[in-house]
């Protein structure tokens, strides 16, 4: 496989109008997961991608298992637990962080909050170039946790570790997230890390070099700064950075076509985007920086590549939407300067594949 994505998805409950939950009349059904996200984008965008968890031996199971594996996922390796449900949520429609914006999870006791070294294909894990996982997991429950450390701890022939931090406050209960996170965090290869989630998780400000002081260990570090753009910083292996505490040198390689032929800093500003729902957008952005490392394109492209999966996304009022196809991403991507600055992406944009390059924009 190219990427396998393990991590919790969910039957998401998308409002019918906005409103608050108790006054919203109808929901429509929907998928969400910030690891199964990544995966099915990265399956939409031609690569071979596998996705491991649990499901609850129920219908809401079975939806998302014909979802995911709709998107051309892999989901042979989804277990099925016959005494734990499937998690599922509902939300109000609009930005999480806005106000009066409400999300109702039934999670707790879930049948992926019990995913573990023991119960877990391990091996179907590791069989990929790229194993993408999340900082959500490890919330989810000790033996999740247990899971994560132990798949990101460096060993021989562990494949490229990529690791979103997606910091959610709510999700620690008890145990404080943040020195878990950073922790994985070190031991990853790849780590995609918003300015804000650092500084409510961190205490960290700055701006992405101070991050990087933060985080030296990771071989390429992907700072998101919301419309701003995001800063990437990449090194060979071997070279700054120091060892996880404790745990020895990394081991994990960049393979040739996974590496980049100069290592550095680039910062690449993001389209102007018409948003209609910013969920999902950070998984998509991910999958997109993916997608360009795995074809071994520039850092500039790589990012160009995750600011246009996440405008795709945020075009869309789900987690999930139709990307661009590589063709159309490509031709976007090696615009100059001048004119990806000038890009306007509205809904719909990702069919426009007849337009030209300066023409797919919002009225």
């Amino acid at each position: 496989m190219d990427v396998v994505a393990l991590g919790e998805s969910m039957v998401t409950f998308l409002p019918s109008r906005p409103g608050r939950l108790a006054d919203v009349p109808s929901f429509e059904r929907g998928i969400g997961g910030a690891e199964s996200n990544v995966a099915c984008v990265l399956a939409a965008a031609g690569h071979s991608v596998r996705w491991v968890s649990r499901v609850g031996a129920d219908g809401f199971g079975d939806h998302l298992v014909e979802a995911i594996g709709a998107y051309g996922v892999d989901v042979s390796s989804v277990r099925r637990d016959p005494a734990r449900p499937t998690g599922v949520y509902f939300r109000t429609a609009g930005d999480r962080a806005g106000d009066g914006h409400e999300v109702a999870y039934y999670r707790a006791g879930s049948a992926a909050s019990a995913m573990g070294v023991g119960n877990v294909e391990m091996g179907a894990a590791r069989a990929a170039r790229v194993l993408h996982l999340s900082g959500i997991t490890a919330a989810l429950s000790e033996d999740c946790l247990a899971l994560l450390r132990e798949l990101t701890a460096p060993a021989a022939g562990r494949p490229l570790v990529s690791f979103d931090v997606n910091h959610r406050q709510e999700l620690w209960r008890e145990a404080d997230g943040a020195p878990i996170l950073l922790e994985l965090a070190r031991d990853a290869d790849i780590v995609f890390l918003g300015e804000d989630e650092a500084e409510e998780a961190w205490g960290v400000t700055g701006g992405p070099e101070t991050i990087r002081e933060l985080l030296p260990e990771p071989g390429t570090l992907v700072v998101k700064q919301g419309a701003e753009g995001a800063t990437v910083f990449e090194r060979r292996p071997g070279r700054g950075g120091r060892p996880a505490a404790g745990r020895g040198e990394p081991v994990a390689q960049f393979p040739a076509p996974l590496g980049s032929a100069r290592p550095g800093r680039v910062v690449e500003r993001a389209p102007y985007v018409s948003v209609v729902a910013p969920v999902g957008a950070g998984d998509a952005f991910a999958a997109g920086f993916l997608s360009g490392t795995l074809r071994g394109l520039p850092l500039r492209d790589r990012l160009r590549h995750g600011h246009l999966m996440a405008a795709a996304a945020l075009t869309v009022p789900g987690d999930l939407a139709t990307p661009p196809s590589r063709d159309h991403a490509d031709r976007l991507a090696a615009l100059d300067d001048d004119a990806w600055g000038r890009l306007r992406l509205g809904p719909g944009w990702t069919h426009a594949v007849d337009r030209a390059p300066e023409e797919v924009r919002t009225p």
